[in-house]
């Protein structure tokens, strides 16, 4: 399973459409061709998993102090993933990140963002301020 992939199991429902769904890339275009997948509009809608409150449930349940609303390191030891520069190059690689992946201060900053904005485009309710 890919590192986002992971990031989606831990937030989300297992039941949740983010999570039953064949994996898409997350930073595909939408299909250009609106028929071209009659049954997702046939599908039920999910409830939008808020994000905010989902991760600060599990910050009240950790001793450990993370500013997950900002780093993306702390985002993913709240998650319990790996959070080495390893770990945050290969999702850099799977969100298409396409600056420097050795300036790790500016992909961290990108990193974040673009996993809060992903998680709103699967179904997650993510208020602005977590968004960048």
């Amino acid at each position: 399973m890919s590192i986002f992939g992971t990031i989606l199991s831990k937030i989300f429902p297992s039941s949740h459409p983010a999570n039953t769904a064949p994996a898409a890339d997350p930073a595909a275009p939408p299909a250009a061709d609106p028929t071209a997948a009659p049954d997702a509009a046939a599908a039920p809608a999910a409830e939008p998993v808020d994000v905010e409150a989902v991760l600060t449930a599990m910050q009240a349940n950790t001793s450990e102090q993370l500013n997950w609303r900002t780093s993306i390191v702390d985002l993913m030891k709240l998650l319990g993933l790996d959070s080495s520069l390893g770990a945050r190059k290969e999702l850099a690689g799977e969100l298409h990140y396409t600056g420097d992946t050795n300036d790790s201060a500016s992909m961290n900053i990108w990193l974040h963002k673009a996993v809060m904005e992903q998680l709103a485009a699967n179904g997650g309710k993510v208020p602005d301020s977590l968004k960048g």
